[in-house]
């Protein structure tokens, strides 16, 4: 029986990030991917305006028909919720719909390159960090990590940097800490700590940046992870798959990462 995983995010009808790489790449994976939208949006907001419609109070609504239904998930991969309250929804979610040994895969969402994405505070911040206490795996890049543990956002660091960054967030979490994006000489990729371990799995660092590369790292991790794969596979494949979305996107594509040729071709082979 294929996984049922739960992915818990925003959707924006136009723009590829959140639920709209979520659900087609967990399903190319052979996991079914059921969704909880918590916004529907025109568009991502790399755009020139967007209209928002909140789901935050149909929440409660969708559960009381999963319960009647018993429904259960085997993994949750949680994303870009926006809002504190959602946060209080995924506990109720998670003790209310795990599957035995389930398990909960957590994208903090919030912050890159130094700063919070817009609409974010230190309140959110600190509900975040409550948050992750449930996580059996945390997926957060450097600047989130900074912000959840208060230690000062380097642009150029070591790996006593990177690890002393890891020993800081085992104070607010007990689940395996997988730091996404870092850089270390010359090379990018993850800093995974698990079992009083912490190991590296850095591939060619691309000249490029787009929209959505994370929530696709993310999905392919998630995917991989939950087919059975270790913590380094599900690292070194959702890296492979993310670094080939770049290099498929052209440059006049700025709004996110063409992965839809890199999954046709991952089905045909």
């Amino acid at each position: 029986m294929a996984k049922r995983i739960l992915t818990m995010q925003d959707l924006s009808c136009v723009g590829q990030c959140s639920l709209t790489v979520a659900l087609p790449l967990l399903s190319a994976y052979g996991v079914e991917a059921a969704v909880l939208p918590t916004a529907v949006l025109s568009n991502h907001t790399m755009f020139e305006g967007w209209s928002y419609l909140d789901l935050t109070p149909e929440i409660q609504h969708i559960y009381s028909f999963w319960q009647k239904n018993g429904f259960k998930f085997d993994g949750f991969l949680l994303g870009y919720l926006g809002k504190k309250e959602l946060m209080d929804l995924a506990e109720e979610c998670f003790d209310n719909f795990s599957a035995e040994g389930a398990k909960i895969i957590i994208d903090p969402a919030f912050g890159d390159n130094g700063k919070l994405y817009g609409g974010f505070d230190g309140a959110y911040v600190e509900a975040m960090r409550h948050l992750i206490r449930r996580a059996d795996i945390i997926l957060p890049n450097m600047t989130e990590v900074c912000f959840m543990t208060g230690l000062g956002y380097r642009e150029k660091y070591d790996r006593s940097y990177v690890e002393r960054a890891i020993e800081e967030m085992k104070k607010y979490t007990r689940g395996t800490i997988i730091i996404t994006g870092v850089e270390l000489g010359g090379k990018i990729g993850e800093a995974i700590s698990c079992g009083g371990e912490i190991t590296y799995v850095l591939s060619e660092l691309l000249p490029r940046r787009l929209h959505g590369t994370g929530d696709i790292f993310a999905a392919v991790f998630t995917a991989e992870y939950l087919n059975g794969a270790s913590f380094g596979e599900s690292c070194a494949a959702a890296g492979d798959f993310v670094a080939d979305c770049i290099r498929k996107t052209p440059t006049e594509h700025f709004y996110g990462a063409c992965f839809e040729e890199v999954l046709r071709n991952k089905i045909k082979k």
